[in-house]
């Protein structure tokens, strides 16, 4: 296959945005007009060949949720690098680990971010924003050239290095506008960083339709960010659900105008079905879309159209229309309608696997399917629901119970603002529950109120009452960091 421009995926962004995107930061008034967001990429890309880079080099992106590391993380690629991008949080906790297996050239952070990585040899260490003499022509590059190495979003262990081609990132961002509808005036309101394959996504999708981009790092002040929705004329949010579990019981969503929106995008895990109808009944005028993925899938894997909701509500929608998807039983056969197995999908945005692992690709990825580890079923319409990973159950005397069902009951108890299941092991049923609930401010009795919610027929070790549950630098739940420590405990 011939090496080419139309291939280099930044480069294809920038083309279709030229003279229409803009890049804001809501919280230091930073503005990249449309004229000069193209150039600004192409800066970038001079100055990391300035500092001695030259094609299919790694360079680390140590980001923050600013524009700047979405102009490093898209000047990279564009220059035919190869960015791994890695939040800074996360680096602080796994940034050795992740920079012994990529081996980069170089490390680029945010102004002001230290890094400590000047000692290391052979390694350039850049910062803030780069311009070099010239503005770079972007590289030309194949379809199934790396793009961009994504750790995984994985709550503990060491992330997963994915192998991101140019190809995957051009078929999942066609398809994903196609879902959402995505027109070509879009402004998307973006608390995720490019880090996350999430807030990745949203900034191709939105940019290769000539959109715009706000960044807002204020989700610590919910309403600031709501006020920037109308602000900046933003049709766009994207949460995880612990960002929809704050609108709802940490903000003035109810009173704060947010009419310029036309969608929210909701990924990565399961949100209550009530908190999507609770939302709904808020902001009528918006469309809710429940969106499925892994990075391993680039990132999104399947959607439910809001226009289903009313009757599809739990599912994850359908797949992708460049996606397919099986659910395959323990035997190795396909499933039935309405039987349950693991997920396995096949693509243009599956990728080829991870970074020098053999063994965990050979596991993930097979004869050009994605094994999700997803345990789900497809009803007779062909939509999907997923009933939890495959790690994320436990089994009580031989009943298997998922920690998403399990919490989806916790959460309707009166006071419970937010819950957490773990397996802890027990003499007789092999295992039991361990709870870690947050209580709604003011709430009472709330321990006793989520063991009323419990069948009789679960184990139960514990209630804790905590306050707050651990998170990754992305929002999802960090489920093996939870801990007995807690305000209350029932027992």
């Amino acid at each position: 296959m011939t090496r080419s421009v139309d291939w280099n995926f930044a480069a294809r962004l920038l083309a279709r945005a030229e003279g229409r995107s803009q890049l804001t930061d809501a919280a230091s008034g930073d503005v990249v007009p449309p004229q000069d967001v193209q150039g600004a990429v192409a800066r970038f890309a001079s100055g990391f060949f300035a500092s001695g880079l030259r094609c299919g080099d790694r360079v680390l992106i140590v980001c923050d949720l600013s524009l700047t590391s979405t102009l490093a993380y898209l000047g990279a690629m564009y220059a035919g690098l190869v960015p791994v991008p890695v939040h800074e949080r996360t680096w602080a906790t796994s940034g050795e680990a992740i920079f012994n297996k990529t081996d980069p050239r170089a490390i680029w952070s945010p102004a002001g971010v230290e890094c400590g990585c000047a000692e290391r040899r052979g390694t350039t260490q850049l910062a803030g924003r780069l311009r070099g003499q010239h503005d770079a022509p972007p590289a030309a590059c194949r379809e199934d050239d790396l793009a961009v190495l994504m750790p995984t979003s994985g709550s503990t262990a060491l992330p997963r290095i994915v192998m991101v081609s140019h190809g995957n990132l051009m078929a999942n961002t066609e398809a994903i506008i196609r879902s959402q509808r995505l027109g070509d005036d879009e402004r998307a309101l973006l608390i995720l960083p490019v880090s996350y394959c999430f807030g990745a996504s949203v900034v191709h999708t939105h940019l290769y339709q000539g959109g715009a981009i706000v960044f807002d790092s204020r989700f610590m002040f919910p309403d600031k960010v709501l006020r920037a929705i109308g602000e900046f004329g933003c049709t766009t949010f994207a949460g995880v659900p612990t960002a929809y579990n704050i609108l709802l019981r940490r903000s003035n969503i109810r009173t704060i105008p947010v009419k310029p929106l036309r969608r929210f995008l909701q990924a990565g895990g399961a949100l209550a079905p009530e908190h999507v109808e609770e939302m709904r009944r808020i902001v009528p005028h918006a469309d809710f879309f429940v969106m499925y993925g892994q990075t391993e899938a680039t990132a999104r894997i399947s959607c439910l159209p809001p226009a289903r909701l009313g009757d599809k509500l739990g599912s994850v929608g359908v797949p992708l229309d460049n996606l397919k998807i099986r659910v395959v039983r323990a035997d190795g056969q396909d499933a039935a309608v309405g039987q349950e197995g693991t997920i396995w999908a096949a693509g243009k945005s599956i990728c080829a696997g991870y970074l020098d692992d053999p063994e965990a690709s050979a596991q993930k990825f097979r004869d050009g399917w994605l094994v999700t580890e997803d345990v789900g079923y497809r009803d007779e319409d062909g939509f999907l629901w997923i009933v939890g990973r495959a790690s994320e159950f436990l089994k009580m005397r031989g009943v298997r119970v998922s920690f998403a069902e399990i919490e989806a009951r916790v959460a309707t108890a009166p006071g419970v603002r937010e819950c957490a299941a773990a397996a802890v092991p027990h003499a007789e049923a092999g295992e039991a529950l361990a709870l870690y609930v947050v209580a709604q401010e003011g709430a009472q009795d709330v321990l006793s109120a989520v063991r009323r919610r419990l069948p009789s027929e679960w184990i139960c070790d514990s209630v804790n009452l905590v306050e707050g549950l651990p998170r990754t630098p992305h929002g999802k739940l960090a489920r093996s960091l939870l801990r007995p420590a807690a305000r209350g405990r029932e027992q």
